[in-house]
């Protein structure tokens, strides 16, 4: 004998399936990933405009960002908007700009930094003291990027620092390091 097709248990199964979904995706998105969009070409080559990109939100948790790391923050001159930039000074050192150079901690040599697009147009010499807990962020596109240079709170706190990003998901994939 055939068994009556029952609606409501079929809506219910479905019903919850869809909640779990929505469930997982919650807490993924809250605790372990972040996801932003870079809708500037500040990151450019490394990220372009308009590319999607995937952050581990676990990376920062027991360790701290690195030089080199690009990073999802919180803006620190407008905290609703996230920003992705690069980690070029760590708490307690000096950066200078000068000749379209990135200086660190005094050396006179300057940092090495293959992934900019092209050489910083060179501006007025700036000197930076990162704070303890801070950090000084950087685009890699440096002659057409809002950053640490240009805001009024120059340095991010390690606690507005949201996610190590891993990869670009959108419009392709591309591992980011």
């Amino acid at each position: 004998m055939k068994e009556k097709f029952n609606w409501k248990k079929e809506l219910w199964e479905w019903l919850k399936i869809i909640l779990s979904a929505a469930a997982i995706a919650l807490v993924l998105n809250t605790f372990i990933i972040a996801n932003s969009k870079v809708p500037s070409g500040s990151m450019e080559n490394t990220i372009m405009t308009n590319d999607r990109v995937i952050g581990s939100r676990l990376s920062y948790l027991f360790g701290d960002p690195e030089r080199g790391d690009i990073v999802i923050f919180h803006y620190p001159d407008n905290e609703k908007i996230y920003y992705v930039k690069r980690v070029i000074g760590l708490p307690g050192e000096t950066v200078d700009i000068r000749g379209g150079h990135v200086y660190l901690n005094g050396s006179e040599e300057p940092l090495e930094e293959d992934y900019i697009r092209e050489p910083m147009i060179p501006e007025e010499p700036a000197h930076y003291e990162v704070p303890e807990g801070c950090y000084f962020m950087l685009g890699d596109n440096r002659n057409y990027s809002s950053d640490a240079r240009v805001w009024d709170n120059t340095y991010v706190k390690k606690k507005k620092i949201v996610a190590k990003v891993l990869f670009r998901y959108f419009p392709g994939f591309k591992k980011i390091e």
